[in-house]
């Protein structure tokens, strides 16, 4: 009971370190979380960017065809 591998410190010790592991562990997602939401900030601005470009400066991608389509008005 007070030796060996199932003696109280050790198993007090082996406890400490779970919770510091689950520490540890939680902090880790919470980290990966706020990076996956900036990775996802950045790609939807990066999109916000293109978009713009596109519209209003007309531009287009490498290797991208433009077709401009030309409504005819009639008048009545």
């Amino acid at each position: 009971m007070w030796l060996g591998d199932a003696s109280l410190s050790q198993i007090i010790e082996s406890r400490e370190h779970l919770e510091a592991l689950t520490k540890d562990a939680q902090e880790k997602k919470d980290r990966n979380a706020a990076l996956y939401a900036e990775v996802v900030d950045l790609r939807k601005g990066l999109e916000t960017i293109e978009e713009r470009a596109r519209y209003d400066l007309g531009m287009i991608k490498e290797n991208e065809t433009f077709f401009q389509v030309l409504e005819q008005q009639t008048h009545d």
